[in-house]
């Protein structure tokens, strides 16, 4: 018998900018459903990014994200007791969730400083197409290019 389909989630915007992908920025931002803990850090984040880049904020958010997403990643299939690593597209959901994953993540990584500025920073450098973000998503398109001849696996 066949699952029930899967209902798309309606995502709720940031209450200040009224943006959805700012809302969602600040759920993977959360921990321990610290919600206005989460809020503070972006909205102090943006304040450094508009102090260091003088530029609007919100573009080099949507600019460091544009970069950061990935067009292509691998994943493993067990064939005749063998695993490969296939390379696919990643589906447009996807895309916004590892990009966001891999700024939050590289900021976190960071030692030495409150994690507004840390964000701050990374979000400036994966604006500029560095960071550590950057180097993640480029890593996993060489992973795909690498495994490119396994890509006629992934219809079997």
């Amino acid at each position: 018998m066949r699952r029930k389909g899967f209902k798309k989630r309606e995502h709720n915007p940031d209450h200040v900018h009224g943006r959805v992908d700012m809302g969602r920025f600040v759920n993977y931002l959360m921990e321990d459903g610290k919600k206005l803990a989460a809020e503070k850090i972006l909205y102090e984040s943006l304040q450094h990014i508009e102090k260091e880049t003088k530029e609007d904020p919100i573009q080099v958010f949507e600019r460091a994200l544009e970069n950061a997403t990935p067009l292509l990643e691998v994943t493993s299939k067990r064939i005749g007791g063998a695993n490969y690593q296939i390379p696919r597209e990643v589906r447009s959901e996807r895309k916004f969730f590892l990009a966001t994953h891999w700024i939050i993540d590289a900021a976190r990584k960071k030692k030495g400083k409150p994690m507004a500025q840390k964000l701050a920073e990374e979000i400036i450098a994966a604006s500029k197409n560095e960071g550590t973000a950057i180097k993640k998503k480029q890593d996993t398109h060489r992973m795909a290019e690498a495994n490119r001849a396994f890509a006629s696996y992934l219809r079997g």
